[in-house]
């Protein structure tokens, strides 16, 4: 479901993009090419801040955006998802926030006012909160990163972990193709 915010903003949303009919995105979100919008995914960018501005919700391009995903934002601050990048089944990403290039969020995770780098792996039910990570930093299932945890016990991405990250990207890229093909079925 598309739809207007309260202030009347409305998504706009590349041709060239898949979204579920489940999904809904509201509001003052942009999404670029290629991208993935699984069932039940929530992007939503409707609350103002102190002076009744909002800074949008973008998706960047080739990203994937998967089943029961929600990207929301306090006081309208920016919520940023980079190129290439994957936010998997169930995360929450919460505004303020912004996440890099090449990344992959696992499942059930959750992020909110922090920066990941580009080229990062969070894996599943992780928390990062409060915390910037650099670039290529994995953190390990069920970590949870706040304001004062010490970044040098958090190890780099594997080589491993960037082919997991880049065959998610390949996969759901092939999945928006499928389902664009499928739209005209219907």
């Amino acid at each position: 479901m598309i739809r207007k915010n309260p202030s009347g903003d409305l998504p706009v949303i590349d041709e060239s993009a898949y979204i579920d009919k489940t999904a809904i995105i509201c509001g003052k979100v942009v999404i670029h090419a290629n991208v993935f919008v699984g069932p039940y995914a929530v992007i939503r960018a409707d609350e103002v801040d102190a002076q009744g501005e909002m800074d949008p919700v973008v998706i960047g391009a080739n990203s994937n955006i998967q089943d029961g995903v929600v990207i929301h934002s306090k006081s309208g601050a920016a919520v940023t998802i980079g190129t290439n990048t994957s936010i998997a089944h169930r995360s929450i990403v919460h505004g303020p926030c912004s996440v890099g290039d090449r990344v992959f969020i696992g499942f059930n995770s959750v992020l909110f006012n922090c920066h990941v780098g580009d080229g990062c792996v969070v894996r599943h039910n992780a928390v990062v909160d409060g915390r910037d990570l650099p670039p290529e930093f994995y953190v390990p299932s069920t970590t949870r990163i706040g304001p004062s945890t010490d970044l040098d016990m958090i190890k780099r991405v594997t080589p491993q972990a960037s082919e997991f990250s880049e065959d998610v990207i390949r996969a759901n890229a092939d999945l928006v193709r499928g389902y664009k093909r499928l739209q005209n079925e219907f």
